[in-house]
């Protein structure tokens, strides 16, 4: 599993994981938070490691139809990328009302 995908997991599961049920949060953090393997999962909760897999893959693809119809992730990406670049140029009355206008659109 590549660095970028268990970085987006962790960061949708941040956002969104008030929206899981209680079985589905503890597969996900001991899984991405955790790092724990599928066959420790597994063993832990005396299930086959199918049935981890089987409830990660559908937990991972809820997470992200939850972003893609609520946006926070994406939200907060832009807002980091923004105060960024607000952080680099210079303070001036033009530059705040160009960023205070982009904030604007996003919602």
């Amino acid at each position: 599993m590549g660095l970028e995908k268990t970085t987006r997991m962790n960061y949708l599961f941040d956002f969104y994981q008030e929206l899981l049920t209680p079985k589905q949060r503890s597969y996900m953090s001991l899984y991405y938070l955790d790092d724990h393997s599928l066959g420790e999962i597994a063993e832990e909760y005396k299930i086959t490691r199918q049935a981890v897999y089987d409830n990660i893959r559908r937990t991972e693809a809820m997470l992200e139809e939850y972003e893609e119809k609520l946006e926070l992730f994406e939200k907060f990406q832009r807002r980091q990328q923004l105060v960024s670049t607000f952080e680099k140029q210079p303070f001036t009355d033009e530059n705040v009302q160009k960023f205070l206008d982009e904030l604007k659109e996003w919602d």
